[in-house]
């Protein structure tokens, strides 16, 4: 019994040292919600954390709310306290998976289906995008694109200002992900 119980903690123990995760603390997302005849209301937070197990594919994403950083500070007030709310929502997170995805990335960008679970002001969406990764040396490079509609995370605009804010928030993703030892 005790040379099974050896052999399993091995096994695991050789699973879990080849398992390969990369990650970033200072992943960019980005978003624009302009309407072309009025001020642009677009926001980049330089502060996304992302971790990525390259042996499953497998992606988990996390950012404050609040580090998204606006050009015109009462633009980042009223977002943070009238519509996202991110003193009772502080973070949006992702949970999600990319379709067999291949650890052999070259420097060439190569696409796969970046699929899963989008959760902001506690409502959560299920999201399919493409994303394209690249190896930089040791570093992916992920980049991906999606639209997202307010009212679907509970998001309510004003009748006032609805017309200065797009119908669809486009959201940019660049990560650049380092092996994590």
């Amino acid at each position: 019994m005790k040379k099974y119980i050896l052999l399993f903690a091995l096994g695991l123990i050789g699973q879990l040292m080849y398992a390969q995760k990369y990650y970033t603390r200072t992943g960019s997302t980005h978003f624009n919600s302009s309407v072309a005849t009025f001020e642009p209301v677009e926001a980049i937070n330089n502060s996304t954390t992302v971790i990525l197990d390259s042996n499953s594919g497998k992606m988990a994403a996390q950012l404050f709310v609040n580090a998204f950083q606006f050009k015109v500070a009462l633009m980042q007030e009223h977002f943070n306290e009238n519509y996202m709310d991110s003193d009772q929502y502080p973070k949006a997170s992702f949970t999600g998976q990319l379709d067999n995805f291949d650890t052999t990335v070259q420097a060439t960008p190569k696409s796969y289906t970046l699929s899963g679970v989008l959760k902001i002001r506690g409502v959560a969406k299920n999201i399919a995008t493409i994303a394209k990764i690249r190896r930089e040396g040791d570093t992916l490079i992920l980049r991906a694109n999606f639209s997202v509609k307010p009212e679907e995370f509970k998001i309510k605009i004003p009748s006032i200002v609805r017309k200065k804010i797009a119908k669809e928030i486009k959201i940019t993703l660049k990560y650049e992900l380092v092996k994590k030892n």
